[in-house]
């Protein structure tokens, strides 16, 4: 059986949840964890109005994790359980030889899967070498193909750097390639079919997901369209859609698939129908931070565990420690939401 830790507050121990030593990463739910986020910066070069302020103060590069950092508290998690990992900003492509780190995290026993998101302004120089490293999903995100729009959603100019990193990507080997868009009532809701008609005509995932809470300076429930006006808007449009044999409940995206077998879209409708009862994600901030929900409103240092003398013992037990604090759910759609003080570029998307 395995061995608890009880958890303390104020130095008194509390009666749950337990911390157990050995077996999976699993908190008071039942859920079992597997996916780490690991966000490499904070710096980006567009100013997304859904994701964070136009100024902003970003943090010295001091503070941010090295590669062999990051590295060593995979090597860390990996015998945990973790093995799927997402790279993420920020913009992580703004990380100099952001390829080196993926060799580094493909070469990790145990971990089968690394991913990126990316904005892909950046994309069409390094798409190439980050494949030739061992990274094979990619996630960019496009939220219209209107250059004016862009503009006033991203506050700077880059549509076509966009289109060639797709391109490049495509190119490179990459696939499937997942494009993300988030969908304001009133600002991006108009893009849907002409997104869905690009993604089915090149070959790609189009994955909408709802306005949320987290990176807007003030964020405005009316302007969330809803995971099922999008799909009324795309089978009225172009083709009725069913959900995809596939489907994986451990996913933020609910999968479908045209009726004619031509194209694939998924959902991520975090407000109106939240997947927090089978989430297992931990995210890994750029400056060394562990949060166990993207809406968590209380992070550990694990900075500390990394540099200097490294103590892989203690941290492992941190790491059991926060996914065993997990909360049930966020609770967007409740009077007892919280806003995190931090914002998505801050955290990693």
């Amino acid at each position: 059986m395995s061995e608890l830790i009880p958890l303390m507050v104020q130095g008194e121990p509390i009666a749950a949840p337990v911390v157990a030593r050995h077996g999976p990463l699993m908190d008071g739910f039942g859920r079992v964890h597997n996916n780490l986020r690991i966000s490499v910066t904070d710096r980006c070069n567009l100013r997304c109005v859904y994701c964070m302020p136009e100024e902003v103060v970003f943090m010295d590069r001091a503070e941010i994790l090295s590669f062999e950092e990051a590295t060593h508290f995979v090597r860390v998690a990996a015998p945990l359980g973790i093995d799927k990992i997402r790279l993420t900003g920020g913009e992580p492509l703004m990380r100099r030889d952001l390829a080196r780190l993926v060799r580094m995290l493909v070469g990790i026993p145990g971990i089968r899967d690394v991913g990126l998101t990316t904005n892909g302004l950046l994309l069409a120089e390094h798409a190439q070498a980050l494949y030739d490293a061992g990274l094979r999903r990619i996630n960019i995100s496009l939220d219209t193909l209107d250059p004016q729009r862009f503009r006033e959603v991203a506050r700077r100019d880059g549509l076509d750097r966009v289109l060639e990193g797709i391109a490049a990507a495509k190119k490179a080997g990459f696939h499937p390639i997942k494009v993300n868009a988030v969908t304001i009532r009133g600002v991006t809701d108009m893009d849907v079919v002409p997104l869905a008609r690009y993604a089915r005509e090149h070959g790609l995932e189009m994955r909408f997901i709802e306005y949320m809470p987290i990176g807007a300076e003030t964020w405005e429930r009316e302007k969330v369209y809803f995971a099922h006006e999008i799909l009324e808007q795309i089978e009225g449009a172009i083709c009725p859609l069913i959900p995809a044999a596939d489907y994986d409940p451990s996913a933020p995206a609910m999968g479908f698939v045209y009726t004619d077998g031509v194209g694939k879209v998924g959902m991520i409708a975090s407000v109106s129908r939240p997947f927090c009862l089978s989430c297992n994600r931990l995210r890994l901030t750029a400056e060394g931070k562990l949060r166990n929900c993207l809406f968590a409103l209380n992070e550990v240092d694990v900075r500390p565990y990394l540099r200097g003398r490294c103590d892989d013992a203690a941290l492992a037990e941190v790491i059991r420690r926060n996914v065993s604090e997990k909360w049930e759910g966020h609770e967007i759609n409740t009077a007892r939401f919280v806003k995190p003080l931090r914002t998505m570029h801050a955290i990693g998307g």
